[in-house]
């Protein structure tokens, strides 16, 4: 998979607001949702959410990424 493929993960968890939404939508487990948003934060080198056992909300580095894409 290419960076181009975990950003449109990326904009889809934003979108609908968790991992697991996003995962529905895109038909994959929140597990891999969350392995995708792992990678692209490693090759950027940023966090892009900041992640609890209940919520999932965008860090500002996110939400600049997020406005780029």
């Amino acid at each position: 998979m290419s960076v181009f493929d975990d950003m449109a993960v990326f904009m889809r968890v934003v979108e609908k607001g968790s991992f697991s939404a996003a995962g529905r939508t895109l038909r994959m487990s929140p597990a891999l949702v969350s392995s995708r948003i792992a990678r692209l934060e490693g090759h950027l080198g940023v966090r892009l959410f900041n992640r609890t056992t209940r919520t999932v909300t965008v860090t500002e580095a996110g939400r600049r990424n997020y406005d780029d894409c």
